[in-house]
């Protein structure tokens, strides 16, 4: 590629809607010192201001409890209490770092749950009330807490977001359509008459599903809604979830899986008969990849044919006209939701977020990446200190290719310079002006990693003066990649302190000279970029002259 950048070029704000907030594993999750270490990185180095994530209300966090769950015996089950301290444990923790939460309401306390069933390895409910009076009882004690530990004028910079992904069934919501819809109202209706500053929304449902419907019901029904949330993965692992099974009933579904009981047995036999020739200290990751894979130990579900990197900004337009004029916010993407894939540790991650960040910048009100650390204990928290985990960073704070990636967007300069993209190539391009600097990101994002021969691309700049300085940083191979560095150290399972060390300092980004020319007024530089490779450029302007 060829790229020119003129002074004459138009530009715009750049508001950087990324920052807006990132994912988290469950909430008991943020209790821990370490987690609350990465994420005081993720909002200095970032610029990230709020965190989302699931299990608020799980009964890990104690908010309702009656006698017998606190004492043991069988008696006295009329006796319940409500108490919101781990939570405010939590917010404290956030708010100690300068971050605000953005509230997920989920899951069901056990107390109020229709059926009581727990899911992941935390003990997520994903039931409705069985009294929906008693949840709005609990949803107006749960403000009155908030409202009394951090004051109305903070709490109403925060927003509420009833429940995750309802339109899952068989995963995250045991109901209908139609349940939800009479959930949310519910619930958005206690919160207004609570206090109607509060921002309410949702339906935060996956792959940019049922929006329409949420907002026409909505409408028509005169129910509150402030703005509107929805995810969206590349990778979505939920196959078959389609438009058509969204409106079944639970109790269709449910028929649909009991009819499907003796293909699930021969497939269990199956994944039995391929773990039973694994010796009993193969490490938890490598069977369930076993699984995911079908059989293949070194399955990645990153490495798909057929994705189209443009889905989210597809679907972001598309969603925005939905939207009918409320803000939306994506509160959960990334490339992939497989858990355990290679690819979710390397720089395929970093090139497709930073490309569809910016490709969804005039589309969203705010957006969340998916997530912010690699302590995520859906299914358990593994002891790879590379395991393919969802996390910008691994669980010991190593940031991986996609953390500087953000980090190269977080640096750059207010103003976005609207290029010429009929220059682009494989490489792609933005750039960016601010007072101090002009600055050129560089990408050649695919959404499977392969060798090509590297691409020349050439940039040429005009600038008022000669640079003060140019330098850049780049994501590759050989730099910002943590697990080649940890994979050459023969993949240690426990690291110590001196190796996490070792990891993060062989793996730092930094910051090179630019070999360059300036002629006439126009800087010129010459790189080459591999598949999924990030190269800033950073010109510093020089004003003296």
């Amino acid at each position: 590629m060829e790229l020119t950048v003129k002074n004459n070029f138009p530009t715009k704000k750049y508001e950087k809607k990324w920052q807006f907030c990132v994912g988290s594993c469950h909430a008991a999750t943020l209790f821990r010192a370490d987690a609350v270490k990465m994420l005081k990185r993720v909002h200095d180095e970032l610029g990230i201001r709020r965190v989302r994530f699931h299990g608020t209300f799980n009964d890990d966090m104690g908010t309702l409890c009656n006698f017998p769950m606190v004492f043991g015996i069988p008696v006295g089950d009329h006796i319940v209490e409500t108490n919101f301290y781990k939570v405010g444990l939590v917010y404290d923790n956030l708010l100690s770092v300068g971050l605000k939460p953005f509230i997920e309401l989920s899951f069901m306390p056990e107390l109020l749950a229709e059926d009581p069933t727990h899911g992941f390895a935390y003990g997520s409910i994903r039931s409705l009330p069985k009294d929906m009076e008693k949840w709005c009882d609990y949803i107006r004690d749960f403000l009155k807490y908030l409202f009394h530990r951090y004051g109305e004028e903070e709490v109403c910079t925060w927003y509420f977001e009833v429940w995750n992904e309802p339109d899952l069934a068989k995963t995250f919501f045991k109901g209908s359509q139609s349940g939800y819809m009479d959930f949310y109202a519910r619930t958005a209706r206690t919160i207004k008459e609570f206090c109607p500053r509060l921002q309410v929304g949702g339906p935060a449902s996956s792959a940019s599903r049922w929006i329409p419907e949420f907002v026409s019901y909505c409408r028509e029904n005169d129910v509150p809604v402030d703005f509107i949330s929805t995810h969206q993965y590349l990778g979505e692992p939920f196959l078959g979830v389609t438009e058509e099974e969204a409106e079944k009933t639970y109790e269709e579904i449910v028929a649909e899986q009991e009819k499907e009981e003796e293909e699930q047995k021969k497939r269990t036999e199956m994944i039995g008969a391929a773990l039973a020739a694994l010796p009993g200290d193969t490490p938890i990751l490598k069977a369930l990849k076993m699984v995911f894979g079908g059989g293949n130990p070194e399955y990645d579900g990153t490495d798909r044919d057929g994705l189209d990197r443009d889905l989210l900004a597809k679907n972001a337009a598309i969603v925005r006209e939905q939207a009918d004029g409320l803000p939306l916010f994506y509160t959960e993407w990334n490339l992939s939701a497989s858990f355990g894939a290679r690819g979710q540790d390397m720089r395929k991650v970093a090139a497709y977020d930073v490309r569809t960040s910016l490709a969804i910048e005039d589309l969203v009100e705010g957006d969340s990446i998916w997530c912010y650390s690699d302590i995520f204990e859906e299914l358990h928290q593994f002891k790879e200190p590379f395991h393919g985990g969802y996390g910008m960073m691994t669980f010991h704070g190593i940031p991986k290719p996609v953390f500087y990636g953000m980090r190269m967007l977080a640096q750059a300069e207010e103003n976005r310079i609207l290029l010429d993209e009929s220059q682009f190539t494989e490489v792609e391009a933005a750039a960016f002006e601010g007072e101090k600097e002009k600055q050129i990101l560089l990408f050649r994002q695919n959404t499977k990693q392969f060798n090509a021969l590297p691409e020349k691309t050439v940039i040429h700049v005009e600038l008022e003066n000669a640079p003060k300085r140019a330098y850049m940083q780049r994501i590759d191979e050989v730099h910002c990649n943590p697990r080649k560095v940890w994979e050459e150290m023969g993949e240690p399972y426990d690291l110590t302190p001196a190796e996490v060390t070792a990891i993060m300092e062989a793996s730092a980004m930094r910051d090179e000279e630019l070999d360059y020319t300036y002629r006439d007024g126009v800087l010129t530089a010459e790189v080459e970029l591999g598949i999924n490779d990030i190269y800033f450029i950073r010109i510093e302007k020089n004003t003296e002259e």
